[in-house]
């Protein structure tokens, strides 16, 4: 009897864990979606519009 006391202590306790977690979650994502980003800065003057390493290469080696 003492076994199953335990056991559904242990699954009470979990549910309550993820319950928790769950809650935590969605207020941190509200948190982040009401956070306003800065615009990003301007590009630097003389640097190319693509800056990617393909951008780099002109030519392929095959």
């Amino acid at each position: 009897m003492e076994t199953l006391a335990l056991i559904a202590v242990i699954i009470l306790a979990t549910g309550i864990g993820l319950r928790l977690i769950r809650l935590l979650n969605a207020q941190h994502d509200a948190r982040i979606e009401a956070y306003r980003f800065s615009d990003p800065l301007p590009r630097p003057p003389g640097l190319p519009d693509d800056t990617g390493r393909r951008a780099h290469h002109t030519h392929t080696h095959r």
